[in-house]
């Protein structure tokens, strides 16, 4: 298993955060592992709908089959997936009232046989595309 995670505080307030966050159209303007929705974005953001995302993890294109786990407007955003070579995916934003700002926090996990060989290499990629998300998240919306 891999785990990877980073956190930032974002100025601006969790409900426009969370707009952005789910505005699919615009997904790819700071998500800098996806590269598209093959059948669009979710269209109903509750626990068991599904999508299909088209992402770039170490340099490799990947298919995820995603199921949303749990959704808080404006607080929790968790999913699961399963992607190429039987590997597990889940991906968890929480985001955190702080003021006039709010601490977002993103954590993947990565499970699967094809992980254990890869997994220092993964840790290492998926932290960086997580810090570089939450920075352009944060241009966006700041």
């Amino acid at each position: 298993m891999a785990e990877i995670s980073a956190e930032a505080r974002i100025p601006a307030p969790a409900e426009k955060v969370w707009a952005q966050l789910t505005d699919w159209s615009a997904y790819g303007e700071w998500n800098a592992t996806h590269t598209s929705f093959p059948n669009g974005g979710p269209t109903v953001l509750e626990p068991g709908g599904t999508f299909q995302e088209n992402m770039k993890l170490m340099g490799f294109p990947a298919e995820v089959e995603w199921t949303i786990d749990q959704v808080e407007p404006a607080r929790l955003f968790a999913i699961r997936g399963k992607g190429p070579m039987a590997v597990s995916v889940a991906t968890r934003y929480t985001l955190t009232p702080d003021g006039d700002a709010t601490t977002v926090r993103i954590d993947g996990e990565f499970t699967g046989a094809a992980v254990s060989l890869m997994a220092g290499k993964l840790k290492d990629s998926g932290t960086a595309a997580l810090n570089e998300s939450l920075r352009k998240l944060a241009g966006l919306v700041s």
